[in-house]
C-alpha cells in the first residue's frame, strides 16, 4: 500500500501557489466629527484580514492602514461606515517646489500639507541651474542684469 500513495502524490494537481499581497500603507481623509465617527471608521476597518495596524487622526481626517491589503478594499470598506472618504490628496509641503501654484494650496488640508497636482512640482527640463548662475559671482555680466 505504500507504493501505491507513494504514486499517487504524482498523479494529483493541487496548487501550492498563492497571491501574496504586499505589505503597504493606505492613507484616506474621512470626514469624522466625534469620538463615535472615530471608533465605527477604526472598528470596521481593523477586521479586515491582513491588516497590521490602524491609525486615527481625528484633527487631521486622516485614517493610516498598513497592512496586506489592497487600497480599494479598505477605501470601500471605511466608505461602508456611512462616511465621505477619499485616498489621501495631500502631499507634505516641504516635498512641493511651487506649493502656491494653482490647485497646490488648499485651505481645508491640514497645516503642512498641499494638494498633490502637478502643477506644483517642477517640469522635466526645468533650467533652474541657469537662473542660479545668473547671479554668481563667476558671471561677469550679473552686475548688467540687476
Amino acid at each position: 500500500m505504500g507504493a501505491l500513495d507513494y504514486l499517487s502524490n504524482f498523479c494529483t494537481v493541487t496548487s501550492t501557489k498563492s497571491k501574496r499581497k504586499a505589505l503597504q500603507t493606505v492613507d484616506i481623509k474621512v470626514k469624522m466629527d466625534c469620538d463615535g465617527c472615530e471608533r465605527r471608521v477604526k472598528n470596521a476597518v481593523t477586521n479586515m484580514k491582513g491588516i497590521k495596524s490602524v491609525e486615527v487622526n481625528r484633527k487631521q481626517q486622516r485614517v493610516t492602514v498598513s497592512g496586506y491589503v489592497e487600497p480599494n478594499k479598505v477605501l470601500k470598506r471605511v466608505k461602508s461606515t456611512g462616511k465621505r472618504a477619499e485616498f489621501w490628496p495631500y502631499v507634505p509641503q516641504h516635498l512641493v517646489y511651487y506649493p502656491y501654484a494653482p490647485g497646490a494650496y488648499d485651505k481645508r488640508a491640514p497645516s503642512g500639507y498641499v494638494r498633490n497636482v502637478v502643477q506644483a512640482f517642477p517640469a522635466s527640463n526645468a533650467t533652474e541651474d541657469n537662473i542660479v548662475s545668473l547671479f554668481s559671482d563667476d558671471n561677469v555680466n550679473a552686475c548688467s542684469i540687476m
